[in-house]
């Protein structure tokens, strides 16, 4: 049996949005651009995103409902995915700017190339990159869960990763090629 002392009982935080959101800080994630292509080009920043089956090859990303990103998820249903790395702290902050430019003027500064299959940017310099089709989506709350099936991907040479903790971005070290 697993005991709860009377210090730890009244250290537990009521219930908010803020109060998990302050919770969840505590929890590190990768960071990635999630984007899409075509008539509805747009990419996001994102840390609610994780690997979900090994076969068939399947991820899924949370994205709010009021997200332009939620639109044109739904509009495409083909996304990419670029893994950021600890150098990559600048292009994070850009794409979770609400005051960035929309549509293709948002990439004009950004080194990209169209991912072969999904035609949604890849971000030059990403540790890895994954193209994916959009195959379900369930509302939870104020976000929906996108599951997409990894139709590509691939890795660039090591490096270390970015991630958020805390509220704020932090390297993961150096990665070494064992």
């Amino acid at each position: 049996m697993i005991s709860v002392s009377t210090d730890e009982i009244a250290n537990r935080i009521p219930m908010t949005p803020s109060s998990l959101r302050e919770s969840m800080a505590r929890f590190a994630t990768g960071v990635i651009v999630l984007s899409v292509g075509g008539d509805d080009i747009h990419g996001m920043t994102a840390n609610a995103f994780t690997s979900v089956s090994l076969d068939p090859p399947t991820v899924l990303c949370c994205v709010a409902h009021s997200a332009v990103m939620h639109k044109a998820l739904l509009a495409q249903k083909r996304f990419a995915v670029s893994v950021l790395g600890s150098d990559q702290e600048d292009l994070a902050r850009h794409f979770s700017d609400k005051r960035r430019p929309l549509g293709p003027d948002q990439f004009h500064r950004v080194e990209w190339e169209p991912g072969e299959f999904t035609q949604a940017p890849l971000l030059h310099g990403a540790l890895a990159w994954l193209e994916c089709e959009l195959t379900e989506f369930h509302d939870s709350g104020d976000h929906s869960i996108f599951l997409g099936t990894v139709i590509n991907s691939s890795k660039s040479a090591d490096g270390s990763g970015l991630l958020f903790f805390d509220g704020a971005f932090q390297g993961t070290g150096s990665a070494d090629a064992s």
